[in-house]
């Protein structure tokens, strides 16, 4: 049997086909139960919105950090706030990036957005 993967729709990452999802696999579309179980929220839909905003805003902007988006969703001021968003948003990043919408990169190079580890910048989709 062809082994086949899919994108998790919460968290943007790739999984494989196991074989406890032989027969239902067409249903699938979670990696996990903590994804499952969380869901996409509105912040996450919000946190999408908020990095397709800065990068089609017009300014002389070519690429953001993950950290302009959570902070603008949080409001600069709450600190705790805006570092609590920062996994949300690079989950919003990746499914982005598997939308074809934005590129995610490292060091000015395109970066696998499964797998990616590390600080990274954003930029839209040439």
């Amino acid at each position: 049997m062809k082994r086949l993967t899919k994108i998790c729709m919460v968290c943007g990452r790739e999984f494989q086909w196991r074989k406890k999802w032989k027969n239902s696999w067409h249903q699938v579309q979670y990696c996990s139960r903590a994804c499952r179980k969380n869901g996409l929220t509105d912040v996450d839909i919000k946190l999408e919105k908020v990095i397709m905003d800065f990068l089609q805003s017009g300014k002389a902007v070519t690429s953001i950090c993950p950290s302009q988006a959570a902070r603008k969703l949080a409001g600069e001021d709450d600190e705790r706030g805006w570092r609590n968003l920062m996994e949300p948003t690079r989950r919003a990043a990746r499914r982005l990036a598997h939308q074809g919408k934005i590129c995610i990169t490292q060091g000015g190079k395109e970066v696998d957005p499964s797998t990616f580890k590390g600080p990274i910048r954003l930029t839209l989709k040439s």
